[in-house]
């Protein structure tokens, strides 16, 4: 008697994985438009107008299903949309009531959505610094409006990404590079943000042993601003903390003042102005949990860069359309490591010999500090 219960047991097992893993057609599938709003953002971040203009601008970028089981381009951004949201290994999203797929099924979706959303036309049309001086200006008008705080085009900071350990022996990704000062593996991703905590420039090329100052000397967007400076001296910087490099371009806190004097005043709206592109590393990181430290990106460091870009893509469509965050988890945003580093006294730059960069950069600190005279 006993065994026939075993065996009625085993027989029953097997029939409940065929129905878990079995390829369901389109029709079967469960369509995610019916839930309600507040369900739906919460699972996808984005509203229901906003997934259907993603599904239409990734859908000449990816690939249409040939067979009636296999995932349309709907199913795949859903698919991936709910992992950039939740940060959840690829197994559950896959087994959610949303979407019945297996887990490398799951896995060839993101890649797919990831890859579509890295395309140039997308990318570079969703994720721009501004390229005109009358784009600049107005840049820089946005921000003296909102913050009293004159020649802004910017605000720049790093932020960490946990990474899964790349191979030890990988010759042109090395497991050590990849470890930060605070002992895990990242990489440091380099980010921009407008007064609408639009990210504007971002740069996820760079391994979690490598220091903010070092990215920003080596990215795109420095010999950019230099170039204007050069041409158009009349006042266009980013916002830095104290690792990076006084310049024209890149404003930084001053170490030392008194109370009560145009430094002090220079130096409390500075912080103030500056704490912006911490928020938006923090909205970025809670909108998209892939991103957060505890959840780590299981993917190789080139992989990991591009879902960095696709959520930057996702989060300025966001922000362009006003869509607000609803945080679904309990806890507190301030307590949830987002990947700021502190400068330490190695990379504060208090150079004590004199370049000409840095010459023209206190020139111009000098000319803001006077503003708040």
């Amino acid at each position: 008697m006993d065994e026939f219960y075993i065996a009625a047991l085993e027989n029953l097992e097997r029939q409940e994985n065929a129905v878990n893993y079995r390829k369901l057609s389109h029709s079967e599938r469960f369509d995610a438009f019916l839930l309600p709003d507040y369900i739906f953002i919460n699972n996808y971040r984005l509203t229901k107008d906003l997934v259907r203009y993603v599904i239409n601008i990734l859908t000449p970028h990816m690939t249409e299903a040939t067979r009636t089981s296999a995932l349309n381009i709907q199913t795949k951004v859903f698919i991936a949309l709910n992992f950039f949201a939740t940060g959840s290994y690829q197994l559950p999203v896959g087994n959610s009531n949303l979407a019945i797929v297996s887990q490398p099924t799951v896995s060839r979706a993101i890649d797919e959505v990831v890859n579509a959303l890295n395309q140039p036309e997308i990318f570079k049309y969703w994720v721009k610094y501004p390229s005109t001086l009358i784009e600049l200006r107005q840049t820089r008008e946005k921000f003296n409006t909102k913050y009293n705080f004159p020649g802004i085009v910017g605000i720049i900071d790093c932020t960490h990404i946990g990474i899964f350990p790349p191979k030890t022996d990988d010759p042109v990704y090395p497991e050590y590079i990849y470890v930060n000062r605070k002992n895990y593996h990242s990489i440091n991703v380099q980010l921009v943000c407008d007064s609408d905590m639009k990210i504007i420039n971002v740069s996820a090329l760079f391994p979690g042993s490598v220091n903010d100052a070092y990215i920003w000397n080596n990215s795109l967007l420095e010999p950019t601003l230099r170039r204007i400076y050069n041409h158009n001296p009349e006042g266009f910087y980013l916002l830095g903390d104290s690792g990076y490099p006084l310049r024209p371009w890149l404003m930084t806190p001053l170490m030392q003042y008194q109370p009560n004097t145009p430094e002090e005043r220079y130096n409390r709206r500075f912080k103030h102005v500056r704490s912006l592109i911490e928020r938006c590393i923090g909205l970025l990181k809670m909108r998209f949990r892939c991103l957060l430290k505890h959840r780590i990106l299981h993917y190789s460091p080139v992989k990991a860069c591009k879902i960095v870009n696709a959520c930057t893509v996702l989060h300025n469509i966001c922000i362009e359309n006003n869509v607000q965050f609803q945080n679904d988890e309990d806890g507190n945003v301030e307590e949830i490591d987002l990947g700021i580093f502190g400068v330490d006294d190695n990379e504060r730059q208090d150079i004590q010999g004199l370049n000409e960069d840095l010459v023209a950069g206190r020139r111009m600190q000098h000319r803001v500090i006077r503003y708040f005279a």
